[in-house]
């Protein structure tokens, strides 16, 4: 008997020193100024991957009823290599059904499968019945290795597709990077139009039924680096023009541009595309809207008002160091934007974000401020991690303002967002929060502002591990992962150097899309 009191109590000894040892660490690590490990940093609206790995999403395309979404998948992460497609539906764009893999890796003598397009094959252009859904994509070829383009179609609305051919429809013509199709329909001249990354260029192909391609010319990027997952469409102007615009993800980081959506807007004769300036624009100027695909309104009668678009969050440059790994999973996208055409005067026109109208059916409490007044600093009663945000800020004389987010309560971790007058530029800045960046070269992302306005209007969707910020409805975007301390949920408003006043702000609190 006595010998089993003294095991209890050895036992006792030995627990009670483990939970020191782990409350200790998580002390030292918080006194570091880092954000200790915690649970659940899987996103509340966000597509998220069930498990494992996910990045480059394909376009999605609307058919029966549903958006059929397909992303890159990675199901032997981190221990094994190749992607496939699984497949994701939604009626909403806000929830999504996870549909399991629809193209599964390694099923024919080729290679893994990569990016690529997918198109609702309307007209039974290629043969394999109305309504078929094709998929055009890089596989590398099983002769040498080579990027080439295949196709791979289903006949039972998406759920499965099967290789047409071991051999490519479009074979690679001696370059070392051949990838990322994109397919459209082109109405004018009634034929398919497909445009690929071939290093620091886009290529154009044209073809009558899916399956034969023929080359019809180029655009040649500038100081972009590789380009990839290139995008082509037509939009109709807030002035009501018609314009096209390509884009294609990009590295603008050596010449102090952003690493994520380059585009350009002009004209498309059906075989090639010219712009009207050679400088391209930045959709996005954030750290984590890489892979973006556009797509269309599949609800609309007109296609050319507006379109969807969203993108990967995450970079390249420090992909596998996102502490969502230790919960199983690594794989983030951005919401679904709605994005716009806009005349910026003479011949120039800009793309335009904004979060789609179907989040606010997610919101399950509203707090309301209709006019504050700041010098310092003022910290709302208001905390929340998951939520939108919007607000006029307006002032006379000041060196910077905006607001710090996801706060903890000694002030010390944060998330800031907003406008540094003095240098002429909106930021968002995450290095006072935990954030994946271990080199700490991607802190700050900044987009050019003209201060001369002293007025900015900013949206802001606050998630568990992300934050995208727009700003003046839309015509600047930041998007970046962050991740705080779950329990880091303050708002606080700041001007320095001066006063500015935040009106009509307003902040709708969302419920998670997995309850």
């Amino acid at each position: 008997m006595e010998k089993t009191v003294y095991k209890r109590i050895g036992i006792l000894i030995v627990c009670l020193g483990i939970f020191m040892v782990i409350l200790l660490t998580a002390r030292q690590t918080e006194k570091k100024g880092e954000s200790p490990v915690m649970p659940e940093y899987r996103a509340a609206f966000h597509l998220t991957t069930p498990d494992k790995w996910k990045n480059d999403p394909q376009k999605p395309v609307y058919f029966n009823g549903e958006y059929h979404y397909y992303y890159l998948y990675n199901r032997d992460y981190p221990d094994g290599n190749g992607t496939e497609w699984r497949h994701a539906v939604s009626d909403d764009l806000v929830h999504w059904k996870d549909k399991g893999v629809a193209i599964p890796k390694y099923t024919n003598k080729n290679g893994d499968p990569w990016s690529g397009s997918v198109v609702v094959d309307s007209q039974n252009t290629a043969g394999f019945g109305k309504g078929a859904i094709v998929a055009i994509l890089t596989q590398p070829s099983a002769n040498d290795g080579k990027e080439e383009q295949f196709l791979w179609y289903s006949k039972n609305g998406g759920k499965t597709f099967k290789p047409y051919s071991d051999e490519p429809v479009l074979p690679n013509p001696g370059t070392a990077d051949f990838r990322d199709p994109k397919v459209i329909w082109d109405e004018q001249d009634d034929k398919w139009v497909m445009v690929l990354a071939e290093g620091t260029k886009i290529g154009f192909y044209e073809s009558q039924n899916l399956k034969e391609w023929r080359y019809t010319g180029e655009f040649q990027t500038q100081n972009i680096g590789i380009v990839e997952c290139p995008d082509l469409f037509m939009m109709r102007t807030d002035d009501g023009a018609y314009k096209w615009v390509l884009g294609t993800s990009a590295n603008g980081k050596g010449i102090g541009k952003p690493n994520t959506y380059a585009y350009w807007t002009g004209s498309f004769n059906g075989d090639q595309f010219t712009a009207d300036e050679d400088e391209p624009q930045w959709l996005d100027y954030g750290f984590d809207w890489y892979a973006g695909v556009t797509f269309e309104d599949g609800r609309k009668a007109d296609p050319y008002g507006k379109r969807y678009a969203l993108a990967w969050m995450n970079n390249w440059d420090y992909s596998n160091h996102t502490p969502t790994w230790k919960e199983g999973f690594n794989g983030t996208d951005s919401i679904v934007r709605q994005i716009q055409l806009k005349h910026k005067g003479e011949d120039t026109y800009s793309l335009a974000s904004q979060p789609i109208d179907q989040l606010d059916q997610l919101t399950s409490s509203t707090d309301d401020f209709e006019k504050i007044k700041v010098n310092g600093s003022k910290t709302l009663h208001v905390k929340g991690d998951t939520y939108q945000l919007e607000t006029d800020i307006s002032w006379s004389d000041l060196t910077n303002t905006g607001l710090r987010l996801r706060e903890s309560a000694d002030r010390k971790r944060h998330i800031d967002a907003g406008i540094f007058v003095e240098g002429g530029y909106s930021y968002v800045n995450r290095g006072s929060t935990g954030q994946p960046d271990s080199t700490r070269t991607c802190i700050e992302s900044k987009a050019p502002f003209d201060p001369s306005q002293k007025k900015v209007h900013l949206t802001i969707i606050v998630d568990k591990n992300t934050i995208e910020v727009f700003i003046d409805d839309g015509q600047t975007a930041h998007s970046n992962l962050a991740f705080p301390n779950l329990n880091d949920t303050g708002i606080t408003l700041f001007a320095e150097n001066g006063t500015a006043v935040f009106e009509h702000l307003k902040i709708k609190h969302f419920r998670s899309v997995r309850e």
